[in-house]
């Protein structure tokens, strides 16, 4: 059985819906099991999640066998008005990391931060 992430308290930049999407946008065959860990949610929230982003229209899933197969709607636009006329897939862009850039930078820097940090 897998352990219960340990709770956050306060604010986060990113909504656990956010994290979520993009973890299925990462691997569309991911286990709601990976999910809840890689989130650090519990696998019933998770779900939950899901059955939200699905009811709304952002995600559809097909099944076969035990796999769930997931597909996201990158043309829908986010739900907030403050950002109107934004997509799923211009939110995904920023939480996204290509598989290449994954194994050649593990933990990347921008240059924006790297002249905030003085460096």
């Amino acid at each position: 059985m897998v352990a219960v992430p340990e709770s956050h308290t306060g604010w986060t930049f990113i909504t656990n819906h956010a994290r979520v999407l993009a973890a299925i946008a990462d691997n569309p065959n991911v286990r709601i099991r990976d999910i809840a860990a890689h989130c650090r949610l519990t696998e019933r929230a998770v779900q939950r999640i899901i059955s939200d982003l699905e009811e709304d229209g952002y995600l559809s899933h097909t099944r076969d066998g035990r796999t769930n197969t997931y597909r996201i709607e990158p043309d829908k636009v986010l739900r907030h008005p403050a950002e109107a006329g934004l997509s799923v897939a211009s939110l995904l862009s920023l939480l996204v990391r290509d598989e290449t850039e994954r194994v050649t930078n593990p933990t990347p820097r921008s240059p924006r931060m790297a002249n905030a940090n003085g460096s």
